[in-house]
């Protein structure tokens, strides 16, 4: 079992109070403003998705937005999400095979579905998973909609073009003939003045809703785009091969004032 790293930090570590703080994110000023009940048979169109992964209190208003368009479409048989490694530790690119506790319960690891991923590129490290947050923070607003779900977990450690792309071709080939969601989970520009972050962001965000794995890359690099998962993104959109909506975007200085902030941005890749 993997225990939670966050919980009490990133969000409530009881369940009362995390049902209440993500109702209140959902009809937050910057959230979609209604709480969304799971449609059992929606038209299954989302493939892919761009959430962010800080404290509920300052992403958490954006990432419902995902989590809405999801409930909407309904979901599928399995998830993957996947998040990049903030700690160092363990296997560049590694998948987990132990459950995760939340508060709202245990989630499931899919485990035939990630025995297919393990191959050469993918090692089964729980190492890699013990800290870290940007999957851990995903799955309550997954719980909040439906507490049976089973998901493969992957952590990037190295996040070069090649890997994130030889990744998406493992998982591209994982998913054909499943109804699988793949989640990316990043914020974007990390402590910078909020006019920056607005604009080097809307550079990113335009390749990712575009499918241009390659030029989020060159606009990463020639800006100095202090993105923390844009490997987790290019694997997103190599596996799913479509192309994404801006669902949200805002900064934490749009939730407190502060001199210098991180971007947040939902987005949804479908079919």
């Amino acid at each position: 079992m993997r225990h939670p790293a966050v919980a009490g930090q990133f969000y409530p570590a009881e369940k009362e109070g995390l049902d209440i703080l993500i109702r209140e994110l959902y009809l937050h000023p910057l959230g979609p403003g209604e709480v969304p009940n799971l449609v059992q048979d929606g038209a299954r169109r989302i493939k892919g998705g761009v959430v962010p992964h800080a404290g509920y209190i300052f992403s958490g208003p954006i990432a419902a937005h995902f989590y809405y368009e999801l409930a909407k479409d309904g979901f599928p048989e399995s998830f993957i999400i996947i998040g990049p490694n903030h700690y160092g530790l363990g296997s560049p690119v590694a998948l987990t095979l132990e459950d995760f506790l939340t508060p709202y319960g245990v989630v499931k690891v899919d485990k035939e579905l990630a025995r297919e991923i393990a191959k050469e590129l993918v090692d089964i490290d729980s190492s890699a998973h013990r800290y870290e947050h940007s999957i851990e923070v995903q799955l309550p607003f997954l719980q909040f909609l439906k507490r049976e779900i089973k998901f493969v977990p992957i952590t990037m450690l190295s996040q070069e073009y090649e890997v994130a792309v030889e990744l998406g071709e493992v998982l591209k080939e994982a998913i054909d003939g499943r109804d699988v969601v793949i989640i990316a989970s990043s914020d974007f520009s990390h402590y910078v003045p909020k006019d920056m972050a607005y604009r080097n962001d809307a550079r990113a965000i335009e390749k990712i809703v575009n499918g241009d794995v390659r030029g989020l890359y060159d606009v990463i690099y020639r800006y100095r785009i202090s993105m923390c998962g844009y490997g987790p993104v290019a694997a997103m959109l190599t596996a799913t091969g479509g192309r994404g909506k801006l669902l949200k975007y805002a900064t934490s200085g749009d939730v407190q004032s502060m001199p210098d902030v991180v971007g947040y941005a939902a987005i949804k890749v479908e079919r």
